[in-house]
């Protein structure tokens, strides 16, 4: 074990291989940090790694693994200690708004099932995984190992256009993190801190699967890329303090007034 860096960071990012998720790895490998991502497909796993690896002076590393199986979940948190030495940062990235757009009477059992598992029971596994070495790690008096989970607020999924599993999953990421921070001061932790973050319309499969061709035009011209949003975000996660706080790529006000014209454009 080695006392934290704030200048070279221990990163672990689940569904790192593509979006938003691979931004995020390649800003912290340029900012000489050590990376671990994991991705579901073995092809994928190697392809990123192979990517990033020329991105910057820091280290990266791949495992597969499936957020809904708790098998995946214990190798690769095992896997972030064996390969990083210690954990600084987890980011929950991974996540998915299912298979189609539409309302929930239409949607498959293993569509919903899919998404729900992946989103709020895949977050739960893998912050008690990161927590389970996290807690062993050398205690401090004030928060510097830090987990982050994606989620939604009311206010955010409100403007959604993702089907009702994702939204009801996403919102309950948010309470997930909410609920584990008053937990983990409960009982009297004070070196890991908890958040949430809000990265804002960014171009993803995510956001842009099922769109009709104005609405992704508007989207395309809208939404930040992943290098754009993973710019904006990356320092505020390196820098992270305290616990329970909600990290925005941008200020409030703009990330509704986006919403706002996104929701004129729908109903439009």
């Amino acid at each position: 074990m080695r006392d934290v860096d704030p200048k070279h960071l221990c990163v672990v990012i689940t569904g790192g291989t593509r979006g938003l998720g691979y931004a995020l790895a390649e800003e912290c490998i340029r900012r000489g940090d050590r990376v671990l991502i994991c991705g579901r497909s073995h092809e994928r796993v190697r392809g990123a790694v192979s990517t990033l690896r020329v991105s910057g002076p820091g280290e990266v590393y791949g495992e597969v693994c499936d957020v809904t199986n708790p098998d995946d979940i214990v190798r690769f948190a095992a896997s972030a200690v064996s390969k990083l030495g210690q954990i600084d940062r987890w980011i929950n990235n991974a996540g998915t708004a299912g298979e189609r757009k539409a309302p929930l009477w239409k949607l498959s059992d293993k569509d919903i099932l899919a998404t729900c598992s992946t989103n709020l029971c895949g977050t739960l596994l893998l912050c008690r995984a990161a927590l389970h070495h996290m807690l062993l790690q050398p205690s401090a008096e004030r928060p510097v190992y830090h987990l982050f989970n994606f989620g939604f607020s009311p206010f955010g999924a409100r403007f959604s256009r993702s089907p009702v599993p994702h939204k009801a999953s996403k919102t309950g990421v948010a309470a997930v993190t909410q609920f584990l921070d008053k937990e983990l001061r409960m009982a009297g932790n004070t070196s890991i801190g908890v958040h949430e973050v809000s990265p804002g319309l960014v171009q993803t499969d995510l956001l842009l699967k099922g769109t009709d061709e104005a609405t992704r035009a508007f989207l395309l011209r809208s939404a930040d890329t992943p290098d754009m949003a993973a710019s904006m975000l990356a320092g505020k996660i390196r820098n992270a303090r305290g616990s329970g706080t909600l990290i925005r790529s941008r200020p409030l006000p703009l990330m509704i007034a986006r919403m706002l014209v996104r929701q004129l454009l729908r109903t439009n």
